[in-house]
């Protein structure tokens, strides 16, 4: 009987080392996942009074970092405070990772007339020649500020916040500004396609030739009251100052009717083609709800989930040795040096998980492995 134990003990030992040794090859053939270091439990960014999210990280000629964040005050809730009362923030570091220092608000609040008038939201920060260039969501509302007692996602600021999500872009000559907006977006929303209610969430790249190739999120409406799951589709500028025109004719090209939603697009392009990381919204990649996917192109329209998907985890260990699984892990950012993966950037929230019950927001950093 004791032999039998034994043989038996040996044996579930052998299937685990087994599992892990599969787990551990799955991570190191993944691109992103398997050069992750430690993440660094300093935050990059946080404020006192404020829920912080979505930041984006650029190198200035002062040899300075700037990083792009969106705020919105810790009194309304943080789901859906961002719809109606976000702002783009700039801080100011002397290394990559941080920590940040709040300089100044970059794209402030400016009236309920202009169409970005009530928030700003999801920075993404370029640099073209010797221009700074911030593509971002603003959104806008005819209504006094929220009253804190009845502000839900099912309140009239929400409602028409949310249907008035649009993409835009800023431009500067200095990361300090001044910006200069627009009075319309770069990306509208068109009748009767996948981007007829929003477009969100833009994740941009700039070409050698000066045009601008974007990932973004839409959401097409399916009746008076109701809105599809969210997608990406692709669109192109002429310049960084021109209007962008939907590809793949008005066809997502992630996501979609009877697919998987996803959010937070990060895209990239280098030597082999082109890349994006995002959320996966319903643990329908890979098999972690709110864990992050990586998906190849050649062309940005044909797209190819990697054979081994999970792109990062909600799970992170940091640089003092513990884990911790994070309520919530969004709006993936990853800053380049040398044009190599450096530093992967997130917004996170502490808390059991889902917007409600987390309590503290901040910006975190994750390095790449040397």
């Amino acid at each position: 009987m004791k032999k039998y134990a034994v043989i038996v003990l040996t044996f579930v030992l052998q299937v685990i080392s087994l599992q892990n040794s599969w787990a551990q090859k799955a991570d190191i053939s993944n691109q992103i996942y398997a050069q992750l270091g430690a993440a660094y439990k300093t935050p990059a960014f946080s404020m006192k009074g404020y829920w912080v999210w979505c930041s984006t990280v650029i190198k200035g000629d002062d040899n300075k970092y700037h990083m792009y964040a969106s705020r919105w005050p810790d009194s309304l809730l943080f789901h859906p405070g961002w719809m109606v009362a976000s702002e783009v923030v700039h801080a100011v570091a002397d290394k990559p990772e941080g920590p940040y220092t709040f300089s100044d608000v970059a794209l402030p609040a400016r009236g309920a007339q202009y169409w970005d008038g009530r928030s700003t939201h999801n920075p993404r920060v370029l640099r073209y020649k010797n221009k700074y260039v911030l593509y971002y969501m603003g959104s806008t509302h005819p209504f006094e500020e929220p009253n804190v007692k009845e502000f839900s996602l099912t309140s009239k600021w929400c409602i028409v916040g949310r249907s008035n999500k649009r993409v835009g872009v800023a431009i500067s000559d200095s990361p300090y500004g001044p910006w200069k907006r627009f009075d319309e977006p770069v990306l509208e929303t068109e009748p009767n396609t996948f981007y007829s209610f929003l477009t969100s969430n833009p994740s941009p790249i700039i070409e050698a030739d000066g045009s601008v190739l974007m990932i973004f999120k839409a959401r097409n409406y399916e009746g008076n009251d109701h809105y599809s799951p969210m997608c990406f589709g692709l669109a192109c500028a002429k310049s960084i100052y021109d209007k962008f025109k939907v590809l793949n004719n008005n066809q997502p090209v992630l996501g979609g009717p009877d697919q998987p939603e996803i959010e937070d697009p990060f895209f990239w392009k280098d030597q082999k083609g082109y890349h994006v990381i995002f959320k996966d919204h319903v643990a329908k990649y890979t098999g972690e709800k709110g864990a992050g996917v990586l998906a190849n192109s050649k062309d940005a329209i044909h797209w190819t989930i990697d054979p081994s998907p999970k792109a990062y985890s909600r799970t992170l260990r940091w640089d003092d040795g513990t884990t911790e699984t994070m309520g919530q892990l969004e709006r993936p950012f990853i800053f380049f040096q040398n044009r190599q993966p450096a530093y992967l950037f997130f917004a996170t929230m502490d808390g059991l998980g889902g917007f409600e019950n987390g309590t503290h927001t901040w910006n975190m950093v994750v390095p790449f492995k040397k």
